[in-house]
């Protein structure tokens, strides 16, 4: 009964990394189709949000499986719980890389970011990379010291995100409110990314310590 309560364990272990690893794909693909109006890229990512959710029903699914049959207790419940609760912040991170990539599409042909804008979200969507990089390093090989670094990751995001205001309520602003609204949007989008990065850090530190931050949840 052990053995099998371990295997089906990795099974929803190995969920949690494809799920990281699409999402990361999915937020790659979507910040080529903002910045370079590459259609295929944003239907692309649009077309496979599903998959991140079907992975995402399978985790769920497995879990309250595992729960009802084995019943877990200490840190095997901490397991369950924490699957759970990454699965979540995972699937969020693919709606909002869907949210961008709809937005790309939505201001096809030409690109959803002027120029002014081009070099801020560069280096949020290189942010978010990292983070999602080293989400689904831990989540394949739990490691608390590397996951506490995505608050330091996500302060970086959060300087962007100011600048991006800079830039957006600027004297100088020269396209108008609507492509204001579009960069305050898309500006959100990628902060959210990392806050949810964040929280699955967090979910992680909490399975191997079985300390909960205060900022989880």
């Amino acid at each position: 009964m052990r053995d099998e309560f371990r295997a089906d364990l990795q099974i929803v272990s190995q969920l949690l990394v494809d799920m990281a690893e699409a999402i990361r794909a999915a937020m790659r693909q979507a910040t080529r189709a903002l910045l370079t109006a590459d259609r295929q890229a944003a239907e692309t990512v649009i077309q496979r949000d599903a998959e991140i959710d079907e992975l995402y029903r399978h985790v769920e699914e497995r879990v309250c499986d595992l729960l009802a049959r084995q019943a877990p207790v200490a840190s095997d419940l901490r397991a369950m719980i924490t699957a759970l609760h990454v699965a979540a912040d995972l699937e969020r991170m693919g709606d909002l890389a869907d949210h961008v990539a709809k937005t790309a599409l939505r201001r096809h042909p030409s690109p959803a970011v002027p120029a002014e804008l081009r070099a801020i979200f560069t280096e949020m969507a290189a942010v978010a990379d990292r983070m999602a990089e080293k989400i689904g390093t831990v989540l394949a090989k739990p490691d608390a010291d590397l996951a506490a670094e995505l608050d330091r990751d996500d302060d970086a995001m959060d300087d962007l995100h100011k600048s991006l205001f800079a830039v957006l309520l600027g004297d100088d602003w020269p396209y108008g409110v609507e492509t204001a609204i579009d960069g305050t949007l898309l500006g959100r989008f990628y902060e959210r990314f990392a806050d949810h990065a964040v929280n699955a850090g967090e979910h992680v530190v909490y399975l191997i310590t079985g300390e909960t931050s205060p900022s989880a949840g």
